[in-house]
């Protein structure tokens, strides 16, 4: 008698084959997939109707729910779904057992992007709806991600400059070479010589190609200019490394329980300029009346502080300390008490600077203040300026930032908030991602992809939450 645990006859034929949903457990996040796009009104979604002629397609249903599947088991390529739908069990009951090319599969994320971005949307508010948004407080956070475009592929006048000077020094040295080579004698040094020919050439060539580049890229809006993937661009990596060609997603993730309930892809290299609209997407999909927004230094921008406070929306970032007298060891603007009372600025020194002039900056209003003790009896002016008098500059909505920072103030630890509810956000979906980050090309479809790991990744929280069962019984009820 055998002592292991003996299988089925494969070759066995069977009266009454086994059904397929027995090979699905009842715990299996495959049903939750199935339960969420068939709840979906997917024509209002933006995806298409049938056509009235020509031979049957595949419903939008079944291509989603295959997409979300995909995405859900780090399963991106449409040739590995193409392969996946053939011998997974799940994808087999997940379609009822379709399998579509891969060039359909890659199709219909191409046609249907902003379909699937509703998609994904429409889940938060089944999130929402199961009250598994809290609402009260999101953080805020963007992370630089690879696009299909390497960086030999990407142009900027840096990096073109650099490249010419490489050239450059080639092009020298081949010459140096060259002329060795001419005063020597014999067949072998006739065979060099040519070599040495082709390759000064084919330089020459590409100095010509770069040369062609660089009037491109100055007359490109951005002054930047990618070949692979137009839209990608060249942005600096966290903690100074060697910076990346790709995009920078942006998402908000509520504080509590940790789904992320507004996102969006950008192709800029800094987050100056997402908090206002990160902050409202986030407000419109929670669904609250105020909303507190936690983000780092680097969203730090005095309009869009402004435009939170106008939108309903509770900023709170710290403001990034760019004094240049602080950091020659002298006082920082900080070191300097505005008197909202009489509009004046009171100094280290306990001197008062009022209001001097007004001035225009990069579109802001600025309203500078001094005082005439600098220049007669203040002791403390080698701390305080090098120059003939020390001038504080005050933009004219500063009060906003002022409350804001008065809220940091309040709340030491918002800043430790926003690290342990955002950053593992970023690094699981890095992960699922694998080296490569993004799959597609072009700004537009790049948002489709996002959207697809955002949604696989508020399945896989929800179901932390509540469990396969509780969240398909919530979503029935």
């Amino acid at each position: 008698m055998s002592r292991f645990i003996e299988g089925s006859d494969r070759r066995e034929r069977l009266l009454l084959p086994d059904c397929i949903d027995d090979y699905v457990g009842a715990d299996s996040p495959v049903r939750v997939v199935d339960m969420f796009v068939d709840e979906l009104d997917l024509s209002e979604l933006g995806f298409g109707a049938a056509a009235a002629t020509g031979r049957p397609g595949y419903h939008p249903a079944t291509m989603l729910k295959l997409y979300v599947y995909g995405y859900l088991n780090q399963v991106q390529s449409s040739r590995r779904l193409e392969r996946e739908a053939g011998r997974n069990v799940e994808c087999m009951w997940l379609t009822g057992k379709l399998a579509p090319d891969f060039k359909t599969i890659a199709d219909f994320r191409r046609d249907h992007g902003a379909a699937i971005q509703a998609a994904c949307r429409r889940f938060v508010l089944v999130c929402r709806n199961l009250g598994l948004i809290a609402g009260g407080t999101v953080a805020v956070d963007g992370s630089r991600l690879r696009a299909v475009n390497a960086r030999d592929r990407n142009f900027t006048p840096v990096t073109i400059r650099r490249r010419m000077e490489q050239v450059d020094a080639s092009i020298q040295r081949y010459l140096g070479m060259l002329d060795t080579a001419d005063r020597q004698e014999g067949e072998a040094s006739g065979l060099r010589t040519a070599r040495l020919t082709t390759r000064l050439d084919a330089l020459r060539r590409q100095m010509r190609d770069l040369e062609a580049m660089e009037q491109a890229v100055v007359a490109a809006p951005d002054r930047q200019i990618s070949l692979t993937d137009p839209d990608a661009r060249a942005m600096a990596s966290a903690g100074g490394g060697t910076g990346l060609v790709g995009y920078n997603l942006q998402a908000a993730v509520d504080a509590d329980t940790h789904i992320v309930v507004a996102h969006e892809v950008i192709n800029l290299g800094h987050d100056r300029t997402s908090l206002a609209s990160m902050g409202q997407q986030a407000r419109d999909a929670t669904g609250a009346d105020t909303l507190t927004v936690l983000a780092d230094r680097g969203y730090f921008s005095g309009p869009e502080v402004l435009a939170c406070e106008k939108a309903g929306v509770v900023a709170i970032c710290p403001k990034p300390l760019t004094s240049g007298a602080k950091a020659e060891g002298r006082f920082g603007k900080q070191d300097f008490v505005y008197q909202p009372d009489t509009d004046t600025y009171r100094c280290p020194a306990g001197e008062t600077l009022t209001r001097r002039f007004s001035s225009l900056e990069h579109g802001l209003t600025l309203h500078g203040y001094a005082t005439p003790a600098c220049r007669f009896r203040c002791a403390a002016k080698a701390n305080c300026t090098a120059g003939i008098e020390r001038r504080i500059k005050r933009w004219e909505h500063e009060k906003v930032v002022e409350a804001m920072q008065a809220r940091l103030d309040r709340w030491p630890d918002a800043m430790r908030v926003r690290r342990r509810t955002v950053e593992h956000v970023f690094g699981t979906l890095k992960d699922w991602m694998g080296r490569s980050h993004f799959k597609t090309r072009r700004l537009g479809n790049v948002a489709t992809e996002a959207s697809l790991h955002i949604l696989a990744y508020n399945i896989k929280r929800a179901i932390a939450l509540l469990g396969v069962p509780g969240l398909i019984a919530a979503m029935q009820g």
